[in-house]
């Protein structure tokens, strides 16, 4: 009767097994884009905006009415502007000079798929994320009335072979006054690198500027009167979800607004907190930004400009975090020039730091972050040795495990020991029945006289917590992690095991480590810390493989030192009754 149920113990394990995986094969990646070939075409048309308010564009103040000059009815190019680098693939509208799609060949979107390029901005695809910028004022291109239609020498530009920089001119000219939006893109490949160092973001081998967009506005008054506007810059998303997102344990990273303020060098605008009341206050340099997981797109302004930052929420129900920089004054004859940065790329913390102070912290690794950026500097160091997270991730394991040595060691001493006085326990038990108070002082007068602390196995748990859940937020956040290869079935370390091997394996180590401690005198008790290893097993499920490969290597190594400290105990223990 055992064997039969046995059997059908393992054969239910198995059949479950093979379940979750058709699961994960069937629902456990992202889709790919519905129109892969028009994210990838030379020359995509226009998004229809017929229906969009151009006053939803411009942020007030704008010109009054009275005031402003007309704009002549003009024609429409139906075809963005497209510009390619060797790490940017995007497209500029016509209208209004602004990014309204972008690509990132250097991260595919899915590891099966490296063809396919993440996309960050996308206007009237599958979600509305777009870069903005403009001039306001009286007598300025930008107006409640309509945008500025910009004019392009060419339809296309790439970076050439050999060539470090690319320029891009948009013109335009009304009333006297010529205007050149000028955009100006980094070559971000070395090509002294070979395509596998390349591949996987070796330091030195991708140049993070490379990421980073300046953006000028250079001003020619030919007018008979003195010129006033005022740059403004801004990043408008719909509510949409987060395509980058990879976690599946219900613990989902930041997705919306953050700027920079004197008193918060970090804050988050969610949409929530714009909805409830548009943000408002004037700054001097810092930053507006729109975060998602792995990745951030980020206007920076000169650091010595004073800028009017705010959020809103325009007709259509986007979310718009953006600047307005202070006047520039161009008198008649002369020239003037007004400009920022624009990033769209990786969350790359060396870099950001460089962008603009607090940028940086666009990393989100939540409230344990003062322990997250020491175990991500440390692992960054251990990777430049060795050139594998895998191996990386399982040196800090070792590391991390040395620290705590001296606590582990103290609180297995103590767990040995209570196995060590486990028949005793059970003679008390024998002895005192049901009798629950004198039982619980008979414990305490052994624990007294053994000098056992039976909260002294708990310890290293309680100790390691926040060092394991800072680490999650490391792996969960930390770009340098995504699609990260270890070995064999192991391809990626930012999404769980394809095959959950790991975590059964986890669930395994769990199992072997509990049988090593001391059997709780409560059977309830006893019964819970059974089903524990098959809980966590179940947890870890859809955790980041490199977060359990952490736990794996840790219960492999917290298994040795346990083993060895209680064998030890019960030989000194034998001994002495002997």
């Amino acid at each position: 009767m055992d064997i039969q149920r046995s059997i059908l113990i393992v054969a239910l394990a198995i059949v479950s097994y093979m379940m979750v995986l058709q699961w994960n094969q069937d629902y456990g990646q992202a889709a790919l884009p519905a129109q892969t070939a028009t994210a990838n075409s030379t020359a995509p048309s226009l998004p229809d905006t017929a229906n969009v308010p151009s006053s939803d564009d411009v942020p007030s103040p704008v010109a009054d009415s009275s005031t402003a000059s007309a704009v002549a009815p003009e024609v429409v190019s139906d075809q963005l502007i497209r510009v390619k680098t060797d790490v940017l693939d995007l497209a500029i509208d016509p209208r209004g000079g602004d990014v309204v799609q972008l690509n990132l060949p250097q991260y595919p979107r899915r590891q099966d798929r490296p063809d396919v390029p993440f996309q960050l901005f996308d206007n009237g695809g599958e979600r509305t994320y777009l870069a903005q910028s403009g001039l306001i004022g009286s007598n300025a291109p930008d107006k409640s009335s309509g945008r500025a239609l910009w004019k392009s020498a060419q339809q296309q530009y790439q970076l050439a072979d050999g060539q470090d920089q690319l320029v891009v001119d948009l013109t335009h000219s009304e009333g006297g006054v010529n205007y050149i939006k000028r955009f100006t893109f980094t070559r971000g490949l070395n090509d002294e690198c070979s395509a596998k160092e390349q591949e996987l973001k070796k330091p030195g081998c991708v140049n993070p500027a490379s990421y980073q967009v300046n953006v000028a506005y250079l001003v020619d008054n030919q007018s008979g009167e003195a010129w006033s506007g005022n740059m403004y810059a801004q990043l408008k998303r719909d509510s949409s979800g987060d395509p980058s997102s990879t976690t599946a344990t219900g613990t989902a990273t930041y997705l919306g607004g953050a700027v920079w303020t004197p008193d918060e060098p970090y804050k988050k605008v969610s949409m929530k907190d714009i909805d409830k009341q548009p943000f408002k206050e004037t700054v001097q340099g810092g930053w507006v930004a729109w975060l998602q997981h792995y990745f951030v797109t980020a206007w920076i302004p000169t650091a010595d400009s004073t800028n009017s930052v705010q959020t809103r929420k325009d007709s259509q129900g986007n979310y718009i975090v953006g600047y307005t920089s202070q006047a520039l004054q161009v008198e008649p004859g002369a020239k003037g020039e007004t400009s920022a940065i624009l990033y769209a790329g990786p969350k790359l913390q060396g870099h950001l730091k460089t962008l603009s102070p607090g940028l940086e912290l666009t990393v989100d690794y939540g409230i344990l972050w003062f322990l997250a950026q020491p175990i991500f500097w440390l692992l960054e160091h251990i990777h430049s040795l060795l050139g594998n997270w895998g191996w990386s991730i399982i040196v800090l394991t070792i590391i991390i495990k040395l620290i705590f040595f001296p606590l582990s060691a103290a609180s297995y001493k103590s767990m040995a020991r209570m196995r060590a006085v486990s028949p005793k326990l059970a003679a008390l038990k024998e002895q005192f029945g049901d009798d629950r108070q004198k039982m619980s002082q008979a414990m305490m007068e052994l624990y007294k006289k053994e000098k056992i602390n039976p909260l002294g196995g708990c310890l290293p748990i309680l100790v390691q917590m926040p060092v394991f859940l800072a680490l999650y937020w490391t792996l969960l956040e930390s770009v340098e992690m995504r699609q990260a290869p270890w070995l064999l079935w192991i391809t990626d370390l930012s999404i769980k095991d394809p095959f959950f091997i790991l975590p059964i394996i986890m669930g395994a180590t769990m199992f072997i480590q509990q049988q090593l401690n001391p059997t709780p005198p409560d059977p309830m008790q006893a019964r819970v810390m059974k089903l524990m290893p098959i809980i966590f097993t179940f947890f870890f499920l859809w955790f980041p493989a490199g977060l359990v490969l952490y736990w794996v290597v840790n219960n492999v190594l917290s298994i040795a030192q346990q083993w060895y400290i209680t064998r030890k105990i019960e030989a000194a223990t034998k001994a002495a009754e002997s």
